[in-house]
């Protein structure tokens, strides 16, 4: 009820052109614990102050203003269940999706999320239809010039370089720094599944669940490819010789796999 009189709200104001679920709440894949997604693409940015008192109708917890990844308000309805409301401007979303999809650029991990995002969002209110058709407009193969821009980026931020993830990785367990050791495997991982991604043709779906949707999603992955994560992450602040031993394992069965799927790298 709160969300729905939320959403509704957020419709009526002038400068908001469309809302979309997004998230689990978007699919069938959730439950009553799952939060909501609510983005809201506009011609500008509603006030804070409006936000604030559609927000207070619905929400008995409210933070108004992060700004951690996209301008949000993240907020608790007064069900209990979480959500978190995007603010965007049409214009900005649309050419972001298109630098990937027609331009094919590639970037250091999650290189397609928010194609991903525009395709798997339910529309909840289009006051003309461009969401519509910007979803219309996209669905289409995945493009091979980008699955190649994207594998080819992100190997070699993987390896082969003086600045490869896993040079920085050897460089910090020899320091002892384990700070820079959980930041540079995070963003080697990153560009790891940007890799497998996009090499099965698949939208990356964000932080959440990477194996998960790799393994129920993907027609081909390395050998090992969960065990060798799961040893990864066993080893990282215990055995330096192994947590390297195993990131060379990654990168060689990923190598193998796009050899022979004839892939270009």
């Amino acid at each position: 009820m709160y969300f729905s009189l939320l959403w509704n709200a957020f419709a009526a104001l002038p400068e908001v052109e469309a809302i979309a679920l997004g998230g689990s709440r978007a699919g069938e894949n959730y439950d009553e614990k799952s939060d909501y997604d609510l983005y809201i693409y506009c011609t500008g940015i509603p006030h804070e102050s409006v936000r604030e008192r559609i927000l207070k109708t619905c929400c008995r917890y409210m933070e108004i203003g992060n700004f951690f990844w996209e301008l949000e308000d993240d907020c608790t309805l007064k069900d209990g269940t979480d959500i978190d409301v995007l603010y965007r401007n049409m214009g900005d979303f649309s050419q972001t999706v298109r630098s990937v999809v027609e331009e094919h650029i590639a970037y250091n991990g999650y290189t397609t999320c928010m194609w991903h995002n525009l395709l798997h969002s339910r529309i909840l209110y289009d006051k003309n239809g461009e969401l519509e058709n910007l979803q219309n407009k996209y669905q289409i193969p995945y493009p091979d010039d980008l699955r190649n821009n994207i594998i080819r980026k992100n190997l070699h931020l993987l390896t082969g370089n003086l600045p490869s993830y896993d040079t920085q990785i050897k460089k910090a367990l020899e320091r002892k720094d384990m700070i820079s050791v959980n930041h540079r495997t995070a963003a080697f991982l990153e560009s790891y599944f940007d890799i497998i991604f996009a090499m099965n043709k698949l939208t990356h779906p964000g932080e959440k669940r990477m194996v998960q949707y790799a393994k129920e999603q993907a027609a081909i992955l390395p050998a090992n490819f969960e065990k060798n994560l799961d040893r990864l992450f066993e080893n990282m602040f215990v055995d330096s010789e192994k947590m390297l031993q195993t990131l060379g394992e990654i990168i060689t069965e990923l190598k193998k796999l796009l050899s022979v799927e004839s892939i270009f790298c």
